[in-house]
């Protein structure tokens, strides 16, 4: 189709409306709407908190009855269904409007298509695929869970020039600077689920929360009652946890994830927002995709926050999407702790696929965001 320039700046318009809706949605989609009649935006507006009203509403309400016969822009299929809210698209059919622009289609199964069908049986003119890739990638977490029932899964990483996350000691902070540190805040405010192991619980103490104090810029964007916080998860095959550890002490979800039974007397220890989850073993280790599995009921982000093994088990079994390497300016020397533990890949064809998708400077250190291909021999090992 050929879209007009003003069709490809209301687009624009809208997916930079939905990008507001980055930290507060999930696990909703981030969508942006902007009603436009006359060549002139009357209405726009975005989905701002699950259970609350959707983008297309917003903007209908900005746009009264100047709705009526105007066009609609939006960055994500209208919803047919009823959930916590009404269909948005019965109510771009009761208002009237006469042509919706769509970005991209809800792959989720009780949309499907349906949006699209309702508003064409009604009259209205639908035109589907303006800017669809920048709109899919506003939702990378919640287009594969839906797609799969598999979340999103970001592996974190922090390391020196040379490859190295600590000394060879143990002494790890601070290999990165405060603007990093802040950075991971914000990445960490974006997951639904947060993901480290035992080990690292027991060497650090960790908290593993969105500290509101170190988001930076978002602070003045967010009030501290808007923060989300992602569910700890922590994997614990042999029930390790001690019940004095500070992630514990903080209130807010926690998941404790075993291949045995913890025991009666700790359980009648841990507090209300702790709950525990027993999954199958895998040479001794919990079961990734079964975690997987679970956790994509209900997550569509996860952050893989954890030491070389369990980084590394995650992309040598093929289940990370993303990595994010914060790299510092420094050297930490031969003995220094390794960045990740993977396979002893014997051939070029099966290593991790790389593509680097963003580079930018964190203060001192560079941020590069890269996607992984899994490798189909690797997905059945």
């Amino acid at each position: 189709m050929n879209w007009s320039e003003l069709d490809n700046q209301m687009m624009s318009r809208a997916i930079q409306l939905a990008r507001k809706g980055f930290y507060t949605t999930r696990p909703n989609p981030s969508v942006g709407c902007v009603i436009v009649k006359d060549n002139q935006i009357v209405g726009e507006g975005y989905h701002q908190k699950a259970g609350e009203p959707h983008a297309e509403v917003h903007a209908l309400r900005m746009a009264g009855e100047f709705a009526r016969g105007a066009t609609a822009y939006v960055t994500l299929e209208p919803c047919s269904h009823y959930g916590r809210t009404p269909p948005c698209a019965l109510a771009l059919i009761n208002i009237g409007v006469k042509r919706v622009v769509v970005a991209v289609e809800d792959p989720n199964p009780q949309v499907g298509g349906r949006g699209i069908q309702m508003l064409r049986d009604a009259g209205i003119q639908v035109d589907v695929g303006l800017h669809r890739d920048e709109a899919y990638a506003l939702n990378l977490g919640f287009m594969k869970r839906m797609e799969s029932g598999l979340p999103w899964v970001t592996v974190k990483l922090a390391a020196s020039l040379d490859g190295k996350t600590a000394l060879s000691n143990g002494v790890s902070k601070w290999i990165t600077g405060p603007e990093a540190r802040r950075d991971v805040q914000r990445l960490r405010l974006r997951a639904c689920a947060l993901v480290t192991g035992i080990d690292t619980v027991l060497a650090d103490d960790p908290s593993l929360n969105v500290r509101y104090s170190e988001l930076g810029c978002l602070s003045s964007q967010l009030s501290e009652a808007q923060i989300l916080q992602p569910l700890r998860v922590i994997l614990d095959s042999r029930c390790r946890m001690p019940i004095t550890a500070a992630l514990l002490a903080i209130e807010s979800p926690m998941l404790l994830v075993s291949t045995v039974p913890y025991s009666p007397a700790f359980m009648a220890q841990l507090p209300a927002h702790v709950t525990c989850l027993q999954l199958p073993a895998i040479d001794g280790r919990i079961s990734l995709p079964a975690l997987l599995s679970y956790l994509g009921k209900s997550c569509n982000q996860v952050l893989i926050e954890a030491g070389a093994t369990l980084a590394g088990a995650f992309i040598g079994a093929g289940l990370a999407d993303e990595l994010v390497l914060y790299q510092a300016m420094k050297i930490l020397g031969a003995q220094g702790r390794n960045l990740l533990e993977l396979p002893d890949y014997q051939m070029m064809a099966d290593i991790p696929t790389l593509k680097l998708v963003d580079e930018r400077k964190v203060g001192a250190d560079t941020r590069f965001t890269l996607r992984l291909t899994s490798n189909p021999s690797l997905a059945n090992k």
